[in-house]
């Protein structure tokens, strides 16, 4: 199911100009831009601080300053702002290949096939949200499954994720505004007492039809993803690329998995012209109806072999609906590297470690970049933070694990609290009982104590922990700590399983 997220900027004209130091205005004064409306002055965008003070979009520019006397006033300067929301549009196409623009305040930006990537579409969206906030851009976030139903959301709603198939019921209470009507068409429904989404879906098409007109239903038809809604994807000149154009539509698996091998025969060349290997490749489909189809794969390592990035895009095809069928695709490097030419064997190499990136990337692609990972050590004396998750294939981080300190083979987040008896203080446990299952204990090694790291939060100045390697009777090992002395009534936990 198609899934679309809606970008709005309600502040975009002078967060831009604060980002590029075009505005002298503190960050706590009102800014405001203002433009020629004839022989008025009008605001033509206003900051976070000057809508607090109650400034809008249209209001006259006297009117304005006579309400805030130490209002900010900058020419606006629309087509810089369209010049710098175009740019956003490209930032975007990170998260996936086909961006719109919808001006002059947002962008629409198809999702589908593309989450995954990011962990699913919570991350994804709080991704987006956490690094424009960081940058000084407003934002308000909508996901849902059609573009009108997200746009909808992101301006009239509370933004959010709209379940699938849910549209219709997050629009029903929205003004009829976020349908995407002109104020005409919405002052007509307001003078007859129509002012919600949901308000009109219970309403005859044919009477609503006949007294307002086609494009009242052609918007709610769109909004609830009864009428398709093509995007005009962003395209970035300078991205290696190739397309084609069918005579006949195609729609059929085989004849899809033809088009990607042809598609990648034709990109090698490109790429190995520049000197670059593609780390990640949007694959878009064209359908007759006009509504795109996408899917994005990325690799560990850059690459140019053409049968395997075909291999890796083939086993997305099941997230493509040909629809009626399909008329064009083309395909693009978004995410490139430096790769130079390099000889892969002669007569005089010795034995060679072998080349995992191929699995890797069959399993980012099947799995998910979340769950393909490798473990590298971290310089931390708690056991929690001696690890942490890199890409399957990084290059080694220079940290190492002391030998002489045995692990065990796994760790619990968070440690599981058990009820344990030992027979004198600092001894090992006799027993322990954990998940209501009692173990007792046969051999056990320790304590090897831990303190806390006060450099990282002053609450860890007085953590002392002590750890003990134990075996049960039954031949299982276990890794406990004790959070405390045992005269100061510490608590034990589990915190390991397996050899140490």
């Amino acid at each position: 199911m198609r899934r679309v997220v809606s970008l709005y900027l309600p502040a975009w004209p002078t967060d831009r100009l604060r980002r590029s130091g075009s505005s002298a205005a503190p960050p706590d004064e009102p800014l405001a831009t203002v433009a020629q409306d004839g022989a008025r002055r009008v605001l033509a965008g206003v900051d976070a601080a000057a809508r607090r003070l109650g400034l809008r979009p249209g209001m006259s520019a006297a009117h304005a300053q006579a309400l805030v006397p130490g209002l900010h006033l900058v020419p606006a300067a629309p087509e810089a702002d369209a010049a710098a929301l175009e740019r956003l549009g490209l930032w975007c196409q990170r998260y996936a290949p086909i961006v719109a623009l919808d001006p002059p305040d947002g962008l629409l930006i198809d999702v589908t096939g593309a989450a995954h990537l990011f962990g699913g579409e919570a991350p994804l969206l709080a991704d987006l949200a956490a690094r424009l906030e960081r940058t000084g851009i407003a934002v308000r976030l909508a996901l849902a499954d059609t573009p009108g139903g997200a746009w909808g959301l992101a301006r009239f709603g509370a933004g959010g994720i709209v379940p699938p198939s849910g549209a219709a019921q997050a629009l029903a209470p929205l003004p009829v505004a976020a349908l995407r009507l002109g104020p005409e068409a919405v002052r007509a429904l307001q003078d007859v007492g129509l002012t919600r989404v949901g308000e009109l879906t219970d309403k005859p098409r044919a009477a609503l039809r006949l007294r307002f007109g086609a494009e009242l239903l052609f918007r709610l038809d769109r909004a609830l993803g009864r009428e398709p809604e093509p995007l005009a994807a962003l395209a970035v000149p300078e991205t290696p690329c190739v397309a084609l154009r069918f005579a006949e539509p195609v729609g059929a698996r085989e004849s899809l998995e033809r088009v990607v091998a042809d598609l990648c025969t034709r990109l090698v060349p490109e790429l190995e012209r520049r000197g670059l290997g593609a780390r990640r490749l949007d694959l878009v489909f064209v359908r007759v109806d006009r509504l795109d189809q996408a899917i994005r794969i990325g690799t560990a390592r850059p690459s140019r072999d053409a049968a395997h990035l075909a291999r890796l895009l083939a086993e997305r095809l099941a997230l493509v609906d040909p629809g009626f069928g399909i008329e064009e695709a083309w395909l693009g490097a978004s995410r490139v590297e430096p790769l130079a030419a390099r000889q892969a064997s002669h007569l005089a190499a010795g034995p060679q470690a072998p080349d995992l990136a191929a699995l890797v990337d069959t399993l980012l692609v099947r799995l998910g970049a979340a769950r393909v990972y490798r473990l590298a050590p971290v310089e931390s004396d708690l056991p929690e933070r001696a690890v942490r998750r890199v890409p399957a294939l990084a290059d080694p981080l220079g940290a190492v694990w002391p030998t002489d300190l045995p692990r065990p083979a796994r760790l619990l987040a968070p440690p599981e609290p058990v009820t344990a008896v030992a027979e004198i203080p600092d001894a090992p446990p006799l027993f322990f009982v954990w998940r209501n299952t009692r173990h007792l204990i046969a051999r056990a090694d320790g304590p090897e104590r831990i303190l806390g790291e006060w450099w990282v939060a002053d609450a860890e100045a007085d953590l002392a922990r002590d750890y003990y390697r134990v075996e049960t009777e039954a031949g299982e090992r276990f890794w406990l700590f004790r959070d405390g002395p045992m005269e100061a009534q510490g608590r034990w936990w589990l915190h390991g399983l397996g050899e140490a």
